[in-house]
């Protein structure tokens, strides 16, 4: 299968590199569930009666739902959608609700999904079993994903060496897989990060394996998405809000030029410097970025030949575990340019 090579196309070591390329910079819309209940965390959780709102909404606004199979993928990632707008639904962790709850609504109305396996959960209480998941699997409208063994970290820990982390990297990624493969006859080249986190040593995992990765920061897949860590709406009832929604839905995929994007994992630098160049034409007084419990970040703008360059940096350092800017940009139709640039802070507690 020709895939578009992660370390070509992003090194996260260095810089989050994105090319702009042209035409509109649709792409695919990525909603990130876990539980479809109103008994479970509100944090992961969309109510029933929320989720039927959003499948009305993606109805009413003509967004075409499709399955993110690897070579769906690809084509989004080589510029297909970059015209017409397309929504993917995905649901993390394999939790029952989603077999009793979303299942149903979904099989119905004919829309695809992916369901991202924790394998080492499978079975326990509030879990799928086997069985359902493999019910669902040998439908056509489901795609099955991997999502570690245990959910932990992958990220490196303070006390383990560069060896011990690529071991357990390799560890985590495959025997959930294997897992998957041996219960239900399914391989898969999907994995959805644990807690959204990745590095450039998971995304080398993943470019070996010839998987394709999806995180939890916001954005739309496109042409200018990593193949490693595609973007994802999360729709909880704190997220998934009609209003909210419908921009997400509407939103376009971020055009940046020569960026010079920090890796995600926190060094020495905190709060660290956001550094990209936007393209040319683009009035840096219309672009908005936002610190994670911060608000509002202010701007400094340089224009250059090919584009104007943009840096800004929250206010101060970044304590949480996971915390993102988030960019957006006006792309007429009331539709925005969306980007999010996530952060990890190894030093924080897991979990």
């Amino acid at each position: 299968m020709s895939r578009v090579t992660p370390l070509t196309r992003i090194a996260v070591t260095t810089a989050l590199g994105l090319s702009m390329a042209s035409g509109a910079h649709a792409g695919v819309a990525t909603l990130a569930y876990h539980h479809v209940s109103t008994e479970t965390p509100p944090s992961t959780t969309t109510s029933p009666s929320l989720f039927r709102d959003q499948l009305a909404l993606i109805e009413e606004l003509g967004v075409e739902p499709l399955s993110l199979t690897p070579e769906r993928i690809q084509k989004t990632l080589d510029g297909a959608d970059a015209e017409n707008q397309h929504v993917a639904l995905t649901f993390d962790d394999a939790y029952e609700s989603v077999y009793t709850e979303a299942w149903p609504l979904l099989r119905e109305k004919g829309i695809p999904l992916t369901v991202f396996v924790l394998s080492g959960s499978v079975g326990n209480n509030g879990y799928m079993s086997w069985d359902q998941l493999k019910d669902m699997a040998e439908h056509e409208l489901v795609t099955i994903g991997n999502h570690s063994l245990d959910h932990g970290t992958m990220l490196q820990r303070p006390d383990e060496s560069a060896e011990e982390h690529a071991k357990r990297i390799a560890r985590e990624l495959d025997r959930g897989a294997d897992r998957i493969e041996e219960k239900i006859g399914v391989e898969t080249e999907l994995y959805a990060h644990p807690y959204g986190e990745f590095s450039q040593p998971v995304l080398q995992a993943l470019e070996e394996r010839g998987w394709y990765g999806f995180a939890q920061h916001s954005g739309v897949i496109g042409e200018h998405s990593h193949p490693g860590a595609m973007p994802r709406f999360a729709v909880a009832d704190a997220y998934g809000g009609i209003d909210a929604l419908r921009n997400k839905l509407k939103a376009r995929n971020f055009p940046v030029t020569r960026a010079n994007l920090p890796a995600p994992v926190i060094g020495d630098q905190n709060p660290p410097l956001l550094d990209m160049t936007v393209p040319e034409g683009w009035d840096s007084g219309r672009l908005n970025c936002f610190a994670s419990g911060e608000g509002k970040m202010e701007l400094d703008a340089e224009t250059l030949a090919n584009g104007v360059r943009i840096q800004t940096r929250a206010q101060n350092p970044i304590e949480a575990r996971r915390s993102r800017y988030n960019c957006t940009y006006p792309a007429g139709d009331g539709r925005f340019y969306w980007l999010s640039q996530p952060w990890f802070n190894p030093e924080a507690p897991e979990g």
